[in-house]
């Protein structure tokens, strides 16, 4: 990335001196985020200055670094705190103000080779690779380790109503999670191809709220509710579509001792009344990225065909990447790009 929606450049960079805690991984595929495309188009800056390699979605494998590390395949992870400041230390290292971030603080994915720091590596199981191939892998560095810290952060337990709202991306992940961990759950998108693949993960109660005003919207899904025989209270609601529209729903649905969670990301204010919460004794938490201890269990969960990665996954050549990012800006796939290196 050169500057601000300028086309993406292939250049050379050299292979830095290694330091003690840091590994050279060849990219197997690289995710495409709407973070990416946050930086690239919607003008939100990043902490490297410029021209910097975007892309923070990485699987790949190590070619040089600590010797125990050469010759596996690991997840990248998107955020990696420093594990010394008083964050790490109260165990909320993923918002460490120390964090790297690849294709943020330093050159990312859509490369040949990244330089990572070693010790948060997510090493990759052969048991995985036996059914998934490396390049698909790649989305759990966010697109499915994100929405699984939200999970466990919204305390979702068994029987839970769960609405998602908006899933394609990182929603896709985000309602089989739900489901994985017990919850009901109700899905809503505006496009009905997004609502369908739901089916191929099991989850067949969704509702397509395009053209819908908000007050239809909740009486609809009030009645999904009832049912799908789920309490009238203490909602998970998710909101994973990173728009204005859907922070607004997600809003709307707040009620008794509910919990909302906003995992979309979105330059856009809202108006809101905050003495919602206050009456309904409602919470609202934030999400950014996941901790690197979480990894173990979403590759146990991949490990054990539970959580459902290819279907929603689809693989381009690096060479492609303006066309893809470019596709993103008007919404052309319901697939998470994954870039592989062609040079």
């Amino acid at each position: 990335m050169i500057a601000k929606d300028q086309p993406f450049e292939l250049i050379d960079i050299s292979a830095p001196k290694l330091g003690d805690d840091e590994a050279i991984v060849e990219v197997a595929g690289c995710g495409v985020c709407h973070t990416d495309l946050s930086f690239w188009h919607y003008g939100v800056p990043t902490r490297h200055e410029l021209p910097l390699v975007l892309g923070h979605e990485i699987s790949g494998t190590v070619v040089d670094g600590p010797e125990n590390l050469i010759g596996k395949t690991v997840i990248i992870p998107a955020v990696m705190p420093c594990g010394e400041c008083d964050l790490c230390k109260a165990g909320r290292g993923n918002i460490c103000q120390k964090q790297k971030m690849p294709g943020n603080d330093f050159h990312g994915g859509f490369a040949s080779h990244v330089v990572a720091p070693a010790r948060y590596l997510a090493e990759v199981s052969d048991a995985i690779l036996e059914n998934h191939a490396l390049t698909d892998l790649a989305v759990i560095a966010d697109a499915v380790s994100t929405p699984y810290q939200v999970m466990v952060k919204s305390e979702i337990e068994e029987g839970d109503f769960s609405i998602i709202i908006g899933v394609g991306g990182v929603g896709i992940y985000g309602a089989q999670l739900a489901k994985i961990f017990g919850g009901k759950v109700l899905a809503l998108d505006i496009s009905q191809e997004k609502l369908d693949q739901l089916g191929q993960v099991g989850i067949d109660q969704t509702l397509n709220v395009s053209g819908m005003e908000i007050r239809d919207i909740k009486k609809a899904v009030k009645e999904k509710c009832r049912e799908m025989g789920a309490p009238s209270n203490q909602w998970k609601i998710f909101e994973m579509s990173g728009t204005k529209p859907g922070q607004e729903l997600a809003f709307a649905l707040l009620g008794i001792a509910d919990t909302l969670s906003i995992v979309g990301f979105t330059m856009d204010k809202l108006e809101v009344r905050l003495s919602n919460l206050m009456a309904f004794d409602a919470n609202i938490i934030g999400t950014w990225g996941c901790k690197p201890e979480l990894y173990a269990d979403v590759l146990e969960l991949v490990a054990e065909n539970k959580l459902v990665i290819k279907p929603f996954t689809e693989t381009f050549p690096m060479s492609q990447i303006n066309g893809i990012f470019q596709q993103m800006l008007t919404h052309q796939s319901n697939r998470r790009a994954v870039m592989v290196p062609d040079f």
